[in-house]
């Protein structure tokens, strides 16, 4: 058995092992890693051999952690990126490679349907009946949307979002609030199995479900990266930010919101936490537009879609998909259900 993980930013490692009477056996480490002293590599695949095969990727670390001491150094991998090529080798965890992702192109739907689809798709994912996914949102209305755990009176003024004629949802991932007008942001929605994150801490599959996005802005002329927990950012400030949803199924939504050209003023007067908003996207005055993709780029909002779903195609196997009438169905009975209720949206006051 075989397995690989690419750790992102860093080295690929590859184990390669046999399970003799439910253990591992035979096991070997390799990979384009750094390690002193070499004899480490030695210490690692004995810690690993004898090990039960249904030993978690943190029971794993944890036994190669246990297994060297303070003087050895792992440069570009961990014990953990180990463990998860363990768990890829038994067939427990999977790569990007091996799965074919439906992408859906930006689609014109009310804002709060999205949201309803954050949630239906995850459980049709989960239970086999779609492909993990891409989808771009493309929307027709003004929204705020506020994070799972936000308070609506903290977060926004509802006179300012009323005066502006903007309505306000709660989103089920966590996270800060969004300021949505149509054509300011592009946002898109990833959903994979669980196993593609098995073995990662929340922190570390921010990351790793980000990295293909920061090579399709760099395809755009935009060198942006990963900042701890959930941002991206560029040399001129914050581009978006990102936010995760883990369903018990065994699913999970991983979507991101990046500014393209969004409008200071009308931001400041809905949004409470404006000021601090703008101020990590590298604007300094509130007459300014918060525009980094547009002003970065210097392409129109559909050109930067067009270039990050080609990035995508190129990197993954990919399959052209479309919502069904079903989960469109599914969805606007949870937005009346749910995602427009009084009770849903100030569940936290």
């Amino acid at each position: 058995m075989r397995g690989e993980y690419k750790v992102p930013g860093g080295k690929l490692v590859v184990v390669d092992l046999e399970v003799v009477d439910d253990r591992l056996a035979d096991v070997h480490v390799s990979g384009d890693f750094f390690l002193e002293p070499d004899s480490a590599l030695e210490d690692i695949d004995a810690a690993l051999t004898g090990m039960p095969a249904d030993t978690k990727a943190d029971g794993l670390a944890a036994a190669i952690e246990g297994a060297l001491d303070d003087s050895v150094a792992l440069i570009g991998f961990s014990p953990q990126a180990v463990g998860i090529a363990v768990r890829r080798a038994l067939g427990r965890a999977t790569g990007w490679a091996d799965h074919t992702f439906d992408v859906i192109g930006p689609t014109v739907l009310d804002p709060v349907m999205h949201m309803a689809l954050d949630e239906v798709l995850p459980q049709e994912v989960a239970a086999g009946r779609r492909n993990p996914l891409l989808r771009i949102w493309d929307w027709d209305a003004s929204l705020v949307v506020i994070g799972s755990f936000q308070s609506v009176r903290n977060e926004v003024d509802q006179e300012g979002a009323q005066r502006h004629g903007i309505r306000i949802a709660r989103r089920i991932s966590g996270g800060g609030a969004m300021f949505m007008e149509p054509g300011n942001c592009i946002t898109y929605s990833l959903v994979v199995p669980t196993s593609l994150v098995e073995g990662l801490t929340f922190e570390q599959s921010y990351a790793f479900l980000d990295d293909w996005v920061l090579g399709a802005l760099a395809d755009v002329g935009i060198a942006a990266r990963y900042v701890p927990l959930n941002d991206i950012a560029s040399d001129a400030g914050k581009i978006g930010g990102a936010a995760q949803k883990r369903f018990a199924a065994g699913a999970v939504l991983h979507h991101v919101t990046m500014a393209y050209d969004i409008d200071a003023d009308k931001m400041l007067d809905v949004l409470r936490t404006g000021r601090e908003k703008l101020s990590d996207k590298g604007t300094k005055s509130a007459n300014k537009r918060v525009d980094p993709m547009r002003s970065q780029t210097g392409l129109a909002r559909d050109a930067v879609i067009e270039a990050l779903l080609a990035h995508f195609r190129q990197r993954y196997d990919t399959v052209e998909g479309a919502y069904t009438q079903a989960e469109l169905d599914a969805a606007r009975e949870l937005t009346e259900t749910k995602f427009l209720t009084p009770e849903w949206t100030h569940r936290v006051p």
